[in-house]
């Protein structure tokens, strides 16, 4: 490694000279010159050298800052994902499925945020402008006061959006801008990832928020370099199934709210309608009550949501059973069978095994361990579960039933939607409503002891 350069540099005025003098050349101050090592050491062309920068002014920990502002849309879902409105000058990028929804969404809150006052651009680069229009005037947002331009020069988005000074901007999509000094075609990894670094700067220095679309990969991951997802402020991920009309915008990634939080919807013939009360949607359809349903009360970021948990359990032809789970992580559903199978010893080697969440929700929690076996055996025993009672607990391999966090707000979801009883873990903090009986369970094998009768 060379070594370091030494330079002088005058205290006063901050000009820098390869030799120490009794006088500065650039402000004429005497005794200023002071020695100093350079920043980094190395070529001049590949490191930071001799030439300093500003110096940033420092604050404590304890300075008190008034938290952001934010502006409601009046979409109270959109909102709740967001954290309780947008923040200006925040990057949002929203992720999903090819037709599931991301255009009309973000058209619908572009119009919601115009009408609460707002300046709004809407900036397409897969659609002509007579697309936008015609989707505009189905949902009946012709008379929106928002700002609509097509274009995909990333140059050309920036001036725009210096010269008109919008409150938000949404681009859709990311994946079709192209910035004139990277040397590759749209889509590249490079042009994503130089497309979404220039417009969260320019969210920052304007003051301006920015929603952008992105594609997602066949694993359902946004298509693009991960350090894109890094780059915003919040990322969110519209999931949905083609066959059920609901749609759930879900926040993987928000520095101004809670993760994990979501908004539900319903696709009809005028867009994308509000669900208020989820829990009450995914269980409507639900008919009297037959082997292999369970109802589980789970938390979705802050806010308890009630779904049915399906199994079927059919005897195999195949000398491999099958196991095939829908809105569940597959590995969860193994792993319950293999503890029902060693520590309460009930087999489901012979058996081809089917689960699924009604309604088209993902569940990933935990907490729905004990659902999860409980369909299971109901199914497998013939056996239908009481139509009042909801449960909830993690398993642990020892078979153990593990406390989870919410217990209370599960259960008055749950007393508030008409169901009278709960199976719980041991331990479990209740403070539970009036009118709700609540039995606790030690571990799986009491469970199934006292519901299907075998231990």
């Amino acid at each position: 490694m060379a070594k370091p350069t030494t330079v002088f540099t005058c205290t006063a005025c901050g000009a820098t000279q390869n030799k120490w003098s009794g006088r500065c050349d650039a402000c004429g101050a005497w005794n200023t010159i002071t020695e100093d090592a350079p920043l980094s050491a190395g070529p001049a062309s590949k490191s930071l050298g001799a030439a300093r920068g500003r110096r940033l002014a420092l604050s404590d920990l304890a300075t008190s800052e008034p938290e952001p502002p934010r502006a409601a849309s009046g979409l109270s879902e959109f909102d709740r994902v967001l954290g309780g409105g947008l923040v200006p000058a925040s990057a949002i990028l929203v992720g999903g499925d090819p037709g599931i929804g991301k255009s009309t969404l973000l058209l619908q809150a572009a119009a919601a945020f115009a009408n609460q006052g707002l300046k709004c651009l809407y900036i397409s680069g897969e659609e002509a402008g007579a697309q936008v229009r015609m989707r505009a005037r189905r949902l009946g947002l012709a008379e929106a006061p928002v700002k609509l331009a097509t274009e995909t020069d990333l140059r050309a988005i920036l001036t725009t959006l210096e010269a008109e000074k919008p409150d938000l901007a949404i681009l859709d999509s990311i994946q079709t801008l192209w910035a004139d000094m990277v040397d590759s075609a749209p889509g590249s990894v490079a042009q994503v990832r130089a497309s979404a670094h220039e417009l969260t700067v320019f969210a920052k220095r304007h003051g301006t928020a920015v929603m952008l679309v992105g594609h997602v990969t066949k694993e359902g991951q946004i298509a693009g370099p991960r350090v894109v997802e890094h780059m915003v402020d919040t990322v969110l991920y519209f999931e949905g199934e083609r066959g059920h009309q609901f749609r759930i915008l879900r926040s993987v990634k928000n520095r101004f709210g809670p993760a994990d939080e979501i908004g539900v919807f319903e696709m009809t013939g005028g867009g994308l309608a509000e669900v208020a009360n989820p829990s009450a949607l995914f269980l409507s359809q639900r008919g009297t009550p037959a082997p292999g349903a369970a109802v589980f009360a789970g938390i979705e970021g802050t806010r308890p949501v009630l779904t049915e948990i399906q199994a079927l359990v059919a005897p195999s032809p195949l000398g491999t059973p099958r196991r095939s789970a829908v809105g569940l992580d597959a590995g969860r559903l193994s792993t319950t069978l293999a503890v029902l199978e060693a520590r309460c010893g009930i087999p489901f080697a012979g058996f081809d095994v089917y689960l699924n969440v009604a309604g088209g929700l993902k569940v990933t929690e935990p907490a729905a361990d004990l659902a999860v076996a409980a369909a299971l055996l109901s199914a497998r025993e013939d056996v239908a579960l009481p139509p009042d009672c909801v449960l909830f607990g993690e398993i642990s391999l020892s078979g153990a039933l593990r406390p989870v966090a919410q217990t209370e707000n599960r259960l008055k979801e749950a007393l508030k939607l008409g169901f009278s009883s709960a199976i719980a873990p041991e331990r479990s903090k209740l403070g539970a409503p009036g009118g709700m009986k609540v039995r606790q369970m030690p571990d799986l094998t009491a469970f199934v002891g006292e519901i299907f009768g075998a231990g």
